[in-house]
């Protein structure tokens, strides 16, 4: 009974620390990176409210978040999944929108614009 305790307590330390350094990774990546001030803030709400609230994404806004970057689009909703306000979202759908919010601003910079 006692080694099932222990390993029940080694469990979640580690469970822990992983959270932690998860953390301490991303808040790295975005300070290293300047992550926070390489965007509007009308650009960040925009890309916000397209991977948390499934809305469209302007080609002005890609333009931006591209400059920023995939690492530090990465880290700054990994970051935004790690707030207590968003801790009923499911992690996983809010990545796969990230990511296909990412794939669809390449796609969409990376086309002609139309004839005037």
């Amino acid at each position: 009974m006692a080694s099932l305790n222990v390993y029940s307590v080694l469990v979640v330390l580690f469970l822990t620390c992983g959270e932690v350094m998860a953390t301490k990774e991303n808040d790295q990546i975005i300070k290293e990176n300047n992550c926070e001030t390489k965007m509007g803030l009308p650009y960040v709400l925009e890309a916000f409210t397209s991977i948390f609230k499934t809305r469209g994404i302007s080609k002005k806004c890609c333009s931006e978040l591209v400059v920023l970057g995939k690492f530090c689009h990465s880290a700054l909703v990994k970051r935004t999944l790690e707030n207590p306000l968003f801790k009923d979202l499911n992690p996983a759908t809010i990545i796969a929108k990230s990511i296909q919010t990412w794939n669809n601003c390449l796609a969409l910079i990376d086309s002609p614009s139309p004839s005037a």
